[in-house]
Parts: structure tokens; C-alpha cells; sequence
């Protein structure tokens, strides 16, 4: 009886580091220790057997704000695997759902699906990051929040907007409308053309957004002092 108490504590402890994963983006094994309250040997242990499941991967950190002092501590990321295992009911609902309405219409009402999911995204982030200097960290914390574990990294270009998970991901694989809609949305609610580099839902192991320099600081640095282009 106490074996099987003990061994049913263990999986649930595991699913829960599963979850934290899934719901925060890449952690390393110390952020996850503390967060779950869980010990370092206990932590690793339950580590080391998702990684044996397959259904979490430890890679080295993308962000330098990871890595903090010393030698770099490697990250744990949700693999396609561990994704379907949380998801796969949903996803399997929610495709039934748009291919129906894909047969009765053609593409028609998913495309009107589409853009209505992403002006409902564009209308919430807008008044979420309405009185933050930094749009591009704003609307990564808005992001997370609505589940994406969102992060932003400099580049000398620009910035990359990662989203290292997707909600919707098997259903954006099947409906690719639902990506590009939510594209165009961040594009409005930053007020910038952005690229989508890479996404979940064709098999990345991170949605990539490229939002590049804005050109309004070039624009007035052109401007002379009494109004007039240089």
C-alpha cells in the first residue's frame, strides 16, 4: 500500500513538472526545484525519467538571461511528444470542429474563424501593454499569460519574440489560416511589419517572430533641429 502511495505521488509530482514546463517555456532544473518545492535530487530524478519518456529534452539555453553566472545551466523544453500527451483531446476536438466548417464552406468561415480569434488576441494585448514603454516585453508577459511561455531576445536587427509553446499547435498544422492571422495580429498591436521565422505547428521546437528595428529612430535622427530633413 505504501509503495503504490508512493509511486502514485511520483507521477503525479512528474506531471506536475511536466505541466510547469509546458505552462512557463524552457526552465532549468533549480527554477523548477524552486517553483515545485521540490529538492535538487528530487527534481533531476523526476527529470531524468521524462527525458527516458521522451516527453521533455534538455537543451543549453538560447537567452544569456538564462545562463546567469558561472557555467550554463541547461534548459528543459516540452518535446512534440509531451505536447500531443497534454493536448491531443483538445486538438482532436477542435480540428473535427474547423474541418466541418471547412466542408459546409469551403474555407470561408475558418478564415473568418481565424480573424476573429486573432482581432480578439489584438484587442486584449492592445489594452494589456497600452501603458508599457517596452510594447515588445509587454506583449511577450501578455503572451505568456494566455499560455505561449513567451520571451524576447536582442539581436543586432532587431528583436525575436519566442513563443516556446503553442496552445494550438496541432490545430494550426491542420489550419495554417490560424498562424498567419495571429502574425498579422502581432504585427498591428507593435505597430511594425514582423516575420514569423519559425512556429511550433510546422514542427520548430519554438515559434520564432523577427520584429526588426524600428525605422522611426533612423527617420528622426534625419530630422534637423528646427523641424526640417536634413
Amino acid at each position: 500500500m505504501t509503495g503504490s502511495m508512493i509511486a502514485g505521488d511520483d507521477v503525479r509530482t512528474r506531471d506536475l513538472v511536466a505541466r510547469s514546463i509546458l505552462e512557463n517555456g524552457p526552465s532549468t532544473a533549480a527554477i523548477l526545484g524552486e517553483r515545485l518545492a521540490l529538492t535538487p535530487t528530487g527534481i533531476r530524478r523526476h527529470l531524468e525519467l521524462l527525458i527516458a519518456d521522451g516527453l521533455i529534452e534538455a537543451r543549453e539555453p538560447r537567452s544569456a538571461a538564462v545562463r546567469g553566472r558561472g557555467r550554463p545551466s541547461k534548459v528543459f523544453i516540452m518535446s512534440d511528444k509531451g505536447r500531443s500527451q497534454f493536448e491531443h483531446s483538445y486538438d482532436d476536438l477542435a480540428v473535427a470542429a474547423l474541418k466541418f466548417m471547412s466542408s459546409q464552406s469551403g474555407d470561408q468561415l475558418v478564415n473568418q474563424f481565424a480573424q476573429s480569434r486573432a482581432d480578439d488576441i489584438e484587442r486584449k494585448a492592445l489594452e494589456s501593454i497600452a501603458k508599457s514603454s517596452n510594447k515588445t516585453a509587454a506583449l511577450a508577459s501578455f503572451l505568456t499569460e494566455q499560455g505561449y511561455a513567451a520571451s524576447v531576445d536582442d539581436k543586432p536587427m532587431g528583436q525575436e519574440l519566442i513563443q516556446h509553446h503553442c496552445p494550438i499547435a496541432h490545430v494550426a498544422a491542420e489550419f495554417p489560416q490560424l498562424c498567419e492571422a495571429e502574425t498579422s495580429a502581432l504585427s498591428r498591436v507593435l505597430g511594425t511589419h514582423v516575420q514569423r521565422l519559425a512556429t511550433i505547428a510546422h514542427g520548430d521546437g519554438v515559434c520564432t517572430t523577427f520584429i526588426p528595428k524600428s525605422s522611426t529612430t533612423t527617420s528622426r535622427s534625419k530630422t534637423s533641429r528646427n523641424g526640417e530633413r536634413a
